[in-house]
């Protein structure tokens, strides 16, 4: 059975406990929420910090508990920093990368988003990818658009990113990308001919997230992205009893296509990460 790695994106910029209860906010809560989609399954976690107001934060400080948190209680499990602007100061969205995570997000343009425009100018990319290379993280590429794609080769021919980074394509945000099979067919054998050597794994935002984790195993994705980030709900009548629950609900996706979820160091080594 193919090992596929689960990535778990536990938090994220927008769901308040007003909208799941579940969604965990603290650094306390997010490493128990990480621990157990853990063991649902789960080899990486994608994180998020937030205020005590619930509000976005870019605080170092609760970067680095998080991750001190899940590499005491999830060993192996990659640990992904988010640098996404929703709601943070561009200044500060590179500050936690002195704590050399695994791996950090990194979105290589600019995208309209609900309310707001998603802004990546040019000079804060490479600034980010330059702190990422200089701290031996591996970047995980954020696709909201196709030329998203040759920002990135652009990176590697600069020298700032690996020829094999691993690559995200981002399906069902408002004004952005729509969730289309047929535009990851399109997403997809673009990145195979402009980035012959990269991972990939598609994110499905709301209701589009079960369709979407489909599409990319039916294509033999290296990864399948679920979590309270991406979506509170495993029904329109039910909310998710939390990351744990989706993580479980992404496991039997996978073994609905023939696969297994990843351990730690399979996941590691399909990445092309150091070993934990």
């Amino acid at each position: 059975m193919r090992p596929v790695v689960i990535a778990v994106a536990i938090t994220g910029s927008v769901p308040r406990k007003k909208d799941n209860s579940t969604v965990p906010i603290l650094p306390p809560e997010q490493i128990e929420s990480t621990h157990a989609a853990y063991e649902a399954g789960a080899s990486l976690v994608h994180v998020h910090v937030r205020n005590d107001d619930e509000t976005p934060s870019s605080d170092p400080a609760r970067f680095a508990a998080v991750q001190e948190g899940v590499r005491k209680h999830c060993p192996g499990m990659i640990v992904q920093f988010s640098t996404g602007g929703r709601g943070r100061d561009p200044s500060a969205r590179g500050l936690s990368l002195v704590h050399k995570p695994d791996m950090a997000s990194l979105s290589t343009g600019s995208v309209n988003f609900p309310t707001i425009v998603y802004e990546n100018h040019a000079t804060l990319v490479v600034d980010l990818a330059t702190k990422m290379r200089d701290n031996a993280i591996a970047p995980e590429i954020e696709i909201f658009d196709l030329s998203h794609i040759h920002g990135a080769r652009r990176l590697i021919d600069a020298g700032l990113m690996s020829p094999t980074p691993h690559v995200q394509f981002v399906m069902g945000v408002q004004n952005a990308m729509p969730a289309d099979e047929r535009l990851l067919d399109i997403l997809l054998a673009e990145t195979r001919r402009v980035i012959p050597g990269a991972t990939w794994t598609a994110a499905g935002i709301g209701r589009e997230q079960a369709r979407v984790m489909e599409w990319a195993l039916a294509r033999g994705a290296d990864a399948v992205r679920t979590g309270l980030e991406d979506n509170i709900r495993v029904s329109k009548d039910r909310l998710a009893d939390g990351n744990a629950e989706l993580v479980s609900i992404a496991a039997a996706l996978v073994a609905r296509h023939g696969g297994r979820p990843a351990t730690p160091a399979e996941a590691r080594a399909r990445l092309g990460l150091r070993a934990a």
